[in-house]
């Protein structure tokens, strides 16, 4: 039998050996166990780690800090879980968690595990209808949020609701720090059997209506270990990811990944995003390891990242694929390598550049240790370009999600022999993943399969492009044409001259079956509230030839350039 002590043990100490990592990684065992209790307790009495900072929030406005040690989250956590067992939650339940980066999030999500109850994590960005949605589908019975968000819940028909809010007390609402006079000691009511329900993700919908995503309790707490191995996490490590709380890249790195190594959680709070402020907060308070998503690394790098004295062992990137200049300018200006990862809310990290693999450039890396990936072409079949599959059935892997969660309470998506996960990619001879698109993203133009990611990556090799999205334009002849929406950097204008100048750089980089014929210069894209661009709203829109919608910019054409003429015998 394999317990999670072992397999977390096994790959911290093949932390830079991929080959014997995924030789010899097993699961452990799906037998009854509750992380909170039997994982971040150990953390939290154990000599080496009880002292150390669990969570450490810095606050870039008020120029404070907030440090909480394992042993007195773990205290606070069971105070938490007794004070939401005395309103009346049991094992099973349904809670909303409506809350930014402030320490009652992570007591919250520690005392709901502890006591069974299944949380539902969600941005302070929704709106009160969207609320409505996770209320309903989510059969919620109880929510914990922000003071900030108590107003929208007006209309929601709450009142059955345990409500309970951090912060000012309002009618009807219990005051979260009631919790500090609850019983520091908590005896769960039975063991925690590893299908039990633990999470419920509202996926971002870029293409749909948001589906519920089921996660057990072990699926995510010990799924993670494949995030700790891909991200390179060790004991003592101080880790920041930058993410935002209700999305399930928050769970991945600011809870389970860091903790699953017994790092220190690291959180900046800013007003606003700012890049250069960011960089000296990582800088003094020793940050060792970084995961961002690429828009963040954009910003990074427009700051003279060289004058920025850090401690950083390891840096990642997330959520969609990094561009190639990206990782060569932080690598010049810090002698590291961003290593790409990849997954989604229904797994944990499945593919990924670990510490000391020979990392491709564009590639997303190999698939991590407890993970079986099949490329498969549309019947299921093996192929070198296809999409993402997971093999199931006795190689099923921890870090992969019970299913979708039906208004009937039943779950699909994850059974059969394969997950399929949507994502297209490439695999090369030596099993390196490169991402393609969204199955639902790839199109076809003149018989080419054109790759929305492939496009958008020379576009913003562009000075003058910050965001681009390309979708299919539909066309008599060759069915459809690449087009860009295009977002400039800030103080470039809507010019022809500006068109040209991004066509013709075009020209230099894509092939002509591929080039893209049309540019729309827009002044916003549209985005899910995770801030992924919504392709399929713009493909609406060409498709529907809807010229008056208000995310409508200023198109250009290339025969609208006569020295953009191609060359005799382009088709």
């Amino acid at each position: 039998m394999t317990t999670f002590q072992e397999a977390r043990a096994f790959l911290l100490q093949h932390r830079t050996d991929y080959e014997a990592a995924v030789k010899g990684f097993r699961w452990p065992d799906p037998v009854p166990f509750n992380w909170a209790l039997d994982w971040f307790d150990e953390l939290a009495t154990n000599a080496k780690s009880k002292d150390r900072p669990a969570l450490w929030i810095v606050d870039a406005a008020q120029d404070g800090q907030t440090k909480l040690s394992f042993a007195a989250l773990s205290r606070r956590s069971n105070q938490v879980a007794n004070f939401l067992r005395a309103q009346g939650l049991k094992r099973g339940d349904h809670l909303l968690l409506l809350l930014g980066n402030v320490v009652p999030l992570w007591e919250t999500m520690l005392a709901a595990i502890k006591l069974g109850v299944v949380v539902i994590p969600a941005t302070t960005l929704l709106t009160a209808e969207e609320l409505r949605d996770r209320l309903d589908r989510g059969k919620a019975k109880a929510v914990v949020a922000a003071e900030d968000q108590v107003p929208k819940f007006a209309t929601l028909g709450a009142e059955k609701l345990v409500r309970i809010v951090v912060g000012a007390v309002s009618d009807g609402w219990l005051a979260y720090d009631e919790a500090t006079k609850a019983p520091e000691s908590f005896t769960p009511d039975g063991p925690t059997k590893a299908d039990d329900p633990m999470l419920l993700y509202f996926t971002s919908g870029t293409t749909a209506k948001p589906k519920l995503v089921r996660h057990s309790q072990r699926s995510y707490p010990v799924g993670h270990l494949s995030t700790m191995y891909w991200i390179g996490l060790m004991p003592g490590d101080v880790h920041l990811n930058i993410s935002s709380p209700g999305w399930a890249k928050h769970a991945w790195s600011c809870f389970f990944a860091p903790w699953n190594a017994g790092a220190t959680v690291f959180v900046v709070n800013q007003p606003r995003f700012d890049a250069k402020g960011l960089l000296a907060i990582i800088g003094r308070c020793g940050v060792t390891t970084l995961c961002a998503p690429p828009t963040v690394w954009r910003l990074f790098i427009q700051e003279n990242l060289a004058s920025f004295k850090v401690a950083l062992r390891e840096v990642c990137g997330a959520g969609e694929p990094l561009n190639p200049e990206i990782i060569d300018q932080v690598q010049a200006a810090w002698g590291l390598t961003i290593r790409d990862g990849y997954g989604q809310t229904e797994t944990t990290a499945l593919a990924g550049n670990s510490p000391g693999q020979k990392i491709k450039v564009g590639s997303m890396g190999r698939p991590l240790p407890g993970f079986r990936v099949q490329v498969s072409d549309a019947d299921g079949h093996p192929a070198k370009e296809g999409e993402v599959a997971l093999v199931l059935g006795a190689a099923r892997p921890a870090g992969l999600m019970q299913g979708y969660q039906g208004d009937d309470g039943k779950l699909s998506g994850a059974e059969g022999e394969l997950y399929r996960s949507g994502d297209v990619v490439f695999a090369d001879e030596d099993g390196y993943l490169t991402f393609v698109g969204r199955s639902d993203d790839v199109f076809k133009s003149s018989d080419y399969r054109i790759s929305p990611f492939e496009l958008e990556s020379v576009l913003l090799e562009h000075e003058l492009v910050a965001e681009a999205a390309v979708v299919p334009s539909p066309d008599p002849i060759r069915l459809a044409i690449p087009k860009a929406f295009v977002l400039l950097t800030s103080g470039a204008e809507r010019t022809p001259e500006t068109a040209l100048s991004i066509f013709k750089h075009l020209h230099t980089r894509l092939a002509p079956f591929k080039r893209i014929r049309r540019l729309e210069i827009v002044t916003e894209l549209p985005k899910t509230i995770s801030g992924k661009i919504r392709r399929v709203q713009l493909r609406r829109l060409e498709r529907d030839d809807d010229r008056n919608d208000a995310l409508r910019g200023r198109e250009f054409r290339e025969e609208d350039f006569p020295e953009l003429s191609k060359p005799r015998g382009e088709t």
